[in-house]
């Protein structure tokens, strides 16, 4: 009897420790929040999503001016039977290099060995040429000149024949059909989609074969528009390439700012001209980059202000917000390039050692009056719009 009474009790007590033991550890969970009510709809506080981050996307541009190879240019590369012009750039290759698009306007046909090379007033350059300013990093290349039929047709599908072996380098103004002329040409760098057009608005030395007009993209405003519609909603960036002007003047004439004004309204975003052989001014057209002339990048020419030349530089950055794109230029820089060569300074006289140096490091001894007129071309740079970069001189 007693046993079993003593039994019962021990089973109370453990029974009893039990459910304290069960008490305090549900207060203890409790403490702890283990046991968390599911809050209610109106309780849960939403997120809003991070609002997404514009991207932006950039590339670097580099410019020169006309390649003017004047026969005494290319007697200076001759080197056994073949040519080299590439010491000529050793003062300016690291800078090009540098840049994501390099342009440059192609002054004179690769017309071939077997047509004979020459210089003024008809000329046919060797193509080794062509093989250093691609080894520089040129893609960019211009064939729209007043000497683009210089050796004629077929000196002009010679020229072509080379240019498009040249998978990197996009050119323009002279094509080997209309289909051809027509395509839209677009190429990508940076995820900025870009294009170039190039155009002749003035004379041409060789009539063009009323059959073959395509050779040598001569400007019409009515075919401009149809080029530029064609591309226009396709491409981020919009360059045209323009040989106008009048010869040796450093300011644009009045069709150069007709034709400027023209392809502004037609949404072109960087206008690049060249032919005058002198350096003009720069400015802005509702938001197109103009550069009237670059003058040239390397010749023979005798006076000093036809061997300076323009090698401006400029960023272009896409700026993505949602479904929104925007384009922009900056860092624009006018930077004054001569081209030096030793003999005395006359275009018959024989000339050795040509070199393009940037004034940023030419010396007294290269070009003796390089201050003067490193001044006179600054004013000629800024006269269109004064906030124009002018780049560095060396001291």
């Amino acid at each position: 009897m007693k046993k079993r009474r003593r039994l019962k009790i021990k089973r109370l007590i453990l029974f009893l420790l039990l459910i304290l033991s069960i008490g305090i550890g549900w207060f203890f969970l409790k403490e702890q929040n283990f046991f968390k009510s599911k809050p209610n709809d109106s309780e849960i506080e939403e997120k809003e999503p991070e609002e997404e981050k514009p991207k932006e996307y950039s590339l670097d541009m580099i410019m020169v001016g006309d390649v003017l190879i004047h026969s005494l240019v290319y007697r200076d590369a001759k080197v056994g039977d073949t040519y080299d012009f590439n010491p000529m750039f050793d003062r300016i290759r690291d800078i090009v290099g540098e840049y994501d698009l390099a342009f440059c306007n192609q002054e004179t046909p690769f017309g071939g060995k077997e047509l004979g090379y020459s210089g003024y007033p008809v000329f046919n350059t060797p193509s080794e040429i062509g093989d250093a300013l691609i080894g520089m990093g040129f893609n960019l290349v211009s064939l729209a000149t007043n000497h683009t039929m210089d050796k004629g047709v077929i000196g002009a599908i010679n020229s072509l024949n080379y240019w498009n072996s040249k998978e990197e380098v996009l050119t323009a103004g002279s094509y080997l059909s209309e289909e051809a002329r027509k395509e839209v040409r677009i190429r990508e760098k940076n995820n900025i989609k870009y294009t170039m057009l190039a155009y002749l608005a003035t004379f041409t030395n060789k009539a063009l074969p009323s059959n073959q007009q395509y050779l040598l993209n001569m400007y019409d405003k009515e075919k401009v528009k149809e080029d530029i519609e064609r591309v226009r909603d396709k491409v981020d960036l919009l360059i045209v390439s323009m040989h106008w002007g009048q010869e040796y003047k450093t300011e644009p004439n009045a069709k150069q700012r007709e034709i400027a004004e023209y392809l502004a309204s037609l949404g072109v975003d960087i206008i690049i001209g060249h032919h005058t052989h002198s350096v003009q001014p720069i400015e802005y057209i509702d938001g197109t980059l103009v550069f009237y002339s670059l003058g040239n990048f390397i010749s023979n020419q005798p006076n000093y202000d036809d061997l300076i030349g323009l090698m401006p530089t400029l960023r272009v950055t896409k700026t993505v917000d949602k479904d929104k794109t925007t384009m922009q230029i900056s860092d624009l820089q006018a930077n004054l390039i001569y081209t030096y060569y030793e003999g005395v300074r006359c275009e018959t006289c024989y000339h050795s050692n040509y070199s393009v140096i940037p004034f940023s490091e030419i010396t007294a001894n290269e070009f003796p009056q390089y201050k003067t007129y490193y001044n006179k071309y600054k004013d000629v740079l800024t006269s269109l719009d004064p906030t124009i970069k002018v780049g560095a001189i060396n001291e």
